[in-house]
């Protein structure tokens, strides 16, 4: 039989395999076998992004990071715009969604609560030693609906908010005396409702304030940074190290106390007779659910979630209602009238009045849905893949809920950029704070919707009636003509520019 010749791929010196013609082959290969995985990657990223909501392509790794100002919510509303009410961008690597509209909201707050019932802790949270086991970002789960109970039972009840009566009083006796011992002074309004908010708060959470212990009372009376958005990092760092002493001292005097109890001092039983919250919270970490255990971490997490959820949204919504009014002189006015007929001239507000301050309650309505205190909301993330408004939303994505994008959307509410606070006078019901109305969701809806809603509107009422009830407040000098509502954006959203006003005495201070 005669051998085939091979000497094509042969080099003609030797038995080596040397074809110049397989080095050529093997780059063929490799292109073809490369360019059909970039191929299929691609049209299986189209694919995939044909049933993502439409929005902006952005840059390889930035997203639309570079093309964002720093007051999201306005630019997530231009987007918004463009796209509509349901919207998909990246931030970074991180797969965002933003809702935009009513409808939207409701398909997944209420349609699909359990799979968006997760928050998305902000990257601030990681500064935090707390991160991740508080109320706030805790996932959903045994641990997060312990936190809640018992915040919900023992602190936000109705009874226990009407037995803290005395002490919120006493807080805004004080806050009120020491304005009308600033009359003809320019008063910083942030700073002075901050303090006071915080006061109230402790008094309902350990019954002391922070005046009453000799803590620096201003330094926490100023902004709480929670979102890391606007590099506040470090602050977060030293405002939690200050809080931290504080909970810390707060927490030793107290076991010092129980202690006390349980060695038969008279004098600590009397004092441990009623138990406040922080000595429920003490009762659950020392006699732990097996299932679901409470740290003292986990106390002292949900300790800062009610201390600043008390002071930044309270403190943020009274700046923003005095400011409209000292801006719009004829509801101030009104207001004035309605709290003279109701409470009478040489009177205090009490809390008694505030059901029939029906004015005073629709310019805290009005003032919600022009400046909610949280535009965002806290951000949601799916449990799991889900649909809303026929779109794809990936397990995990950070879903954004623009509030304040709906609160002034012209096709849900008329003259939606301007203040009236009379729209929700012929609107009774019907738009309400309890989340069931997509229109108007100041604090939320579906199961993380704030649990502190009741007490924190009365706080609201009961400060702003004080506020102008007391004094006469005018703008200082060369302010007036030029109204000064500008934002600044972040999980809280403050007015840009504190917010300073000069009081003048008009009611005797023998009240």
């Amino acid at each position: 039989m005669k051998t085939p010749d091979t000497s094509w791929w042969r080099n003609g010196e030797g038995d080596e395999f040397k074809s110049s013609a397989s080095p050529s082959l093997m780059a063929v290969l490799a292109t073809v076998l490369a360019v059909s995985i970039v191929f299929y990657w691609f049209r299986r990223v189209k694919n995939e992004a044909r049933l993502l909501p439409p929005g902006p392509r952005g840059l390889p790794l930035l997203g639309s990071l570079p093309f964002l100002g720093s007051d999201l919510h306005i630019c997530f509303a231009e987007i918004a715009r463009t796209y509509g009410p349901v919207v998909s961008l990246r931030l970074g690597a991180k797969l965002c969604v933003l809702l935009s509209s009513p409808q939207a909201v409701k398909e997944a707050l209420k349609d699909q609560d359990a799979i968006f019932a997760n928050h998305d802790a902000p990257a601030v949270s990681l500064f935090s030693p707390y991160g991740g086991k508080n109320m706030l970002y805790a996932p959903y789960g045994p641990q997060w609906r312990i936190l809640r109970k018992v915040t919900v039972r023992q602190l936000l009840n109705p009874a226990t908010i009407d037995g803290l009566s005395v002490p919120r009083q006493a807080e805004i006796r004080r806050m009120v005396e020491e304005i009308r011992g600033k009359a003809g002074q320019p008063v910083n309004l942030r700073e002075l409702i901050s303090a006071a908010a915080m006061n109230m708060t402790t008094e309902m959470l350990w019954g002391g304030s922070l005046a009453q212990r000799g803590d620096d009372r201003d330094a926490l009376g100023r902004e709480f940074p929670w979102l890391d958005l606007q590099g506040l990092g470090r602050r977060m760092r030293r405002m939690v190290s200050l809080i931290d002493r504080i909970f810390n001292s707060v927490i030793e005097e107290r076991l010092m106390m129980m202690e006390g109890c349980q060695d038969g001092d008279p004098a600590a039983a009397v004092d441990m007779k009623n138990k406040d919250f922080l000595q429920v919270m003490l009762d659950l970490v020392q006699n732990p659910d097996p299932q679901a255990p409470i740290t003292m971490d986990h106390m002292k997490a949900l300790l800062l979630d009610l201390v600043t959820g008390g002071t930044d949204t309270t403190s943020t919504t009274l700046e923003w209602a005095m400011a409209e009014l000292l801006y719009d002189p004829e509801r101030m006015k009104t207001a004035k009238e309605e709290i003279v007929t109701v409470v009478g001239v040489g009177n205090a507000v009490e809390e008694v009045h505030l059901p029939h301050l029906r004015y005073i309650d629709a310019v805290v309505r009005e003032t919600l849905r022009l400046h909610p205190a949280v535009p965002l909301l806290v951000p949601h993330r799916p449990s799991s893949t889900c649909t809303v408004a026929g779109y794809k939303i990936p397990e995990g994505t950070k879903v954004f809920i623009n509030v304040w994008a709906i609160h002034r959307d012209p096709r849900v509410w008329e003259d939606a950029s301007e203040f009236k606070p009379e729209r929700f006078l012929r609107e009774a019901g019907g738009a309400d704070y309890s989340g069931n109305t997509f229109r108007y969701l100041p604090f939320g809806a579906g199961r993380r919707i704030c649990p502190g809603i009741s007490l924190g509107e009365g706080i609201v009422k009961y400060i702003l009636a004080s506020l102008l009830h007391s004094v006469d407040w005018a703008l200082p000098a060369g302010e007036a003509a030029s109204p000064d509502l500008n934002e600044k954006f972040g999980i809280v959203m403050r007015k840009e520019k504190t917010l300073v006003a000069v009081p003048t005495l008009r009611i005797p201070q023998n009240i």
